[in-house]
């Protein structure tokens, strides 16, 4: 059997903790505070007002602006107030708080989505976004530029992400609903050729998985377990050989690239009738009973962390997603938001605090980067504040898996520097090509 990958990249210890957890449903929060911004772009606005009663379903924040997303309550109660709270970005957003009635009473979309205008409508009335981390809304991915076409759509089962196991046990459990998504986008964008990529630390279930994918005449692509795998650009050159030019878009090559919650997310907007409730959440590290989770959003860290058995230690860090590109919070007071791929609790002595050195120009960074950049002096350049020059070097195209600062020697923040430094250049819209 073939195996693919990339070139770069690192191979941190996967910790896959909870590899063969079966998904299992937390009980209805007794609250929840839903942030109005939890996606790409401008943060919807409210519809409700305090004390107004809504079902699991009802649709509470509307879309703002051309690059926005809808927000619905994820339980059935009564709204307690409309107001800032910290969120898991690290600042103050409007957030709806509503505490339960008990009742779970859902509100559903009256029919199925069949036709491609219908499913694009359906996923933008349902608040879907990326469910990877990026958060970019899906309505807007399926609507294709008038001059780009998409003949293959990849379905991203990497998660080559540490500790996290959301996908694989998505793709494990509900490979069916997954491929049914994948025929609805299929038919939305044009695509006549579906392929899944899989991690080979997945081989146990391939069988099955391959299987149901030949009932449907799709391909499964066994990659090389390594960070980051599961980045688009990634995965589209690894199984399509077609390289995404820089500063470009999968559909520049006719490939578009889902997320496998996505898929999951879709297909139950159109063939259930559910609107962006709730989401599965690995919960692992330093918590008792370490699960994946199906969680409504807006349900606080603290509590899925207690149905998890609460803390086995003391936490120093609590990270939403993956050790490498995850987010620290400042609490567990925060809510699952519809990005919140992970909760992973960290003790002190799982924390390595390393004192920072000057670069030794060892090119350690360069052999990693999978973009084919060269950190080291992106660092450099922003540093010295030069960053003119950083964008000569592509600075834009870092997707920021953190690869280089995992190996470099010296210690170097590169991602941190290179964060800020793409801040500056965006800053400088005139000077970007």
């Amino acid at each position: 059997m073939q195996v693919r990958t990339f070139l770069g990249g690192v191979r941190p210890y996967s910790k896959k903790i909870t590899q063969n957890n079966t998904i299992e449903i937390m009980p209805i929060p007794k609250m929840v505070i839903i942030p109005l911004l939890q996606h790409t772009g401008m943060p919807s606005q409210p519809i409700v007002e305090v004390k107004t009663k809504v079902k699991a379903g009802t649709r509470i924040g509307e879309i703002d602006g051309r690059i926005s997303s809808n927000i619905h309550s994820s339980i059935a109660g009564i709204v307690r107030s409309i107001e800032p709270c910290f969120s898991s970005s690290g600042a103050k957003v409007l957030s709806v708080t509503i505490e339960s009635d008990g009742t779970d009473e859902m509100e559903l979309y009256p029919d199925e989505a069949v036709s491609p205008a219908e499913i694009i409508k359906r996923v933008e009335a349902a608040g879907i976004v990326g469910m990877g981390g990026g958060a970019s809304p899906t309505y807007i991915k399926l609507t294709l530029p008038k001059d780009k076409s998409v003949n293959t759509i990849i379905l991203n089962g990497c998660e080559s992400e540490p500790y996290l196991t959301v996908d694989s046990r998505l793709i494990m459990e509900k490979t069916r609903e997954i491929f049914e998504g994948a025929k609805l986008i299929m038919s939305v964008v044009g695509a006549k050729k579906c392929c899944i990529g899989i991690g080979n630390n997945k081989i146990q279930n391939l069988w099955q998985i391959k299987a149901i994918a030949k009932e449907f005449g799709f391909y499964v692509h066994i990659l090389r377990t390594k960070y980051p795998q599961g980045e688009e650009k990634q995965l589209i050159s690894v199984i399509t050989g077609r390289k995404v030019p820089s500063g470009g878009l999968p559909c520049d090559v006719g490939v578009s690239v889902y997320n496998i919650g996505t898929v999951y997310a879709i297909y139950e907007a159109c063939k259930l009738r559910k609107p962006l409730i709730e989401r599965v959440v690995t919960v692992t590290g330093r918590v008792k009973q370490p699960k994946n989770v199906k969680v409504r959003i807006g349900t606080l860290f603290k509590d899925v962390i207690e149905f998890c058995g609460g803390y086995s230690d003391i936490p120093a860090k609590i990270i939403m997603g993956g050790p490498m590109m995850g987010i620290a919070q400042a609490d567990d007071n925060v809510s699952v938001i519809k990005a919140t791929s992970g909760i992973l609790v960290q003790n002190r002595q799982d924390i390595s605090l390393y004192e920072e050195y000057t670069c030794i120009r060892c090119g350690a960074c360069v052999s990693v980067c999978p973009m084919g950049l060269i950190p080291s002096k992106l660092g450099n350049y922003v540093e010295k504040n030069k960053f003119d020059e950083a964008r000569k070097l592509c600075i834009m195209d870092c997707m920021e898996c953190g690869s280089c600062a995992y190996i470099c020697p010296s210690k170097r923040n590169l991602v941190h520097l290179i964060k800020y430094g793409k801040i500056k250049v965006k800053s400088e819209p005139d000077k970007n090509p």
